[in-house]
C-alpha cells in the first residue's frame, strides 16, 4: 500500500500538500473526493482512527450554507457520514493515510518527516 492523499485538487492547502510530498520525493496516490466520492465505508474506516470533530470541516463555506437541521446531522456518525459521502467539501483537508495506516488530518510538514 503507498500513501493516500485524500481530498479536492483546486484547494490551496491540497496544491501546498502535494507540492510538499514532490518536493522531498514521497511518492502517494491521490483519491479526488469530486471524481471519485467517499463511500460510507471508507469514511467510516477514517471514522475508526479518528474522531467525527477531526474528520468534519465546520469552519468552510459548505458547512456554514447547511441548514440547522443538517448541521445536526454532523453531530453522529450515522448521519454525518451520510452528509459527508454527498457534500465532501466538508471533510476536512489533507486527510493522509500512511502505508502503515495511519492517518494524518491537515498539513503538518514535521509529521509527514515522520513518516517519511
Amino acid at each position: 500500500m503507498s500513501t493516500k492523499i485524500f481530498g479536492i485538487k483546486n484547494c490551496n492547502i491540497m496544491k501546498k500538500t502535494f507540492e510538499f510530498f514532490e518536493t522531498n520525493g514521497m511518492s502517494y496516490q491521490f483519491i479526488d473526493y469530486k471524481k471519485q466520492a467517499p463511500s460510507l465505508d471508507l469514511l467510516s474506516g477514517f471514522l475508526s482512527k479518528i474522531s467525527l470533530d477531526d474528520l468534519v470541516n465546520r469552519r468552510g463555506t459548505t458547512y456554514k450554507k447547511l441548514s440547522e437541521e443538517d448541521k445536526a446531522k454532523t453531530q453522529q456518525p450515522e448521519t454525518a457520514l451520510v452528509l459527508l459521502s454527498e457534500k465532501s467539501s466538508m471533510i476536512k483537508r489533507p486527510i493522509i493515510e500512511f502505508e502503515d495506516g495511519d492517518l494524518l488530518i491537515g498539513f503538518d510538514e514535521e509529521a509527514i518527516l515522520a513518516k517519511k
